[in-house]
């Protein structure tokens, strides 16, 4: 029965704890039965020192050092028959892989979202505009104008300039 003054059903009566009478005021002393709602987690570090605690490792993960679910020794619910993870796993058909074995959004006869007309990754086509593409034309992590992150002090990109590798570079 709808409530006359408002259109919404009104509220079920409450018992009180001992399961008998109404607590909306038919005794000033009734005690109302907790909530059934869920609290909400915990707030706060875990001992060691992450936050929330649900993304630590030690304390939700498995002997191995993994997240259970990511974990194929314990058999984790990430990974298919074929041992990979289920959206990736192109046997079965997983949600991230098109019918032509590759990744859905990267594939360009499927139109996939990452791929512009000329059938290169958006954000890194230059007749595009793509965001990964500096004024000068070229990627902007690679740009020296642009002062890239793959590019050192001596102008050069960093994984083959040996003055920065050091050691590393002298064993190449």
């Amino acid at each position: 029965m709808r409530h006359p003054n408002k259109g919404l059903r009104p509220d079920p009566p409450m018992k009180t704890v001992d399961g008998s009478g109404s607590a909306r005021g038919d005794t000033a002393d009734a005690a109302v039965a907790p909530s059934s709602k869920r609290r909400r987690p915990t707030f706060g570090p875990c001992e060691h020192g992450v936050k929330p605690r649900s993304r630590c490792v030690k304390c939700v993960g498995c002997e191995h050092g993994r997240w259970r679910k990511f974990c194929k020794a314990c058999g984790g619910g990430a990974f298919c028959e074929h041992a990979v993870i289920k959206y990736s796993c192109v046997k079965c058909a997983g949600g991230s892989v098109c019918p032509h074995g590759r990744r859905r959004t990267r594939c360009g006869e499927c139109g996939g979202g990452s791929m512009c007309e000329h059938g290169r990754q958006r954000h890194t086509c230059k007749e595009c505009g793509g965001t990964s593409v500096c004024g000068h034309g070229k990627l902007r992590h690679r740009c020296k104008e642009c002062g890239g992150a793959s590019v050192c002090a001596h102008g050069r990109l960093r994984y083959r300039c040996k003055e920065c590798m050091g050691e590393a570079a002298a064993k190449w």
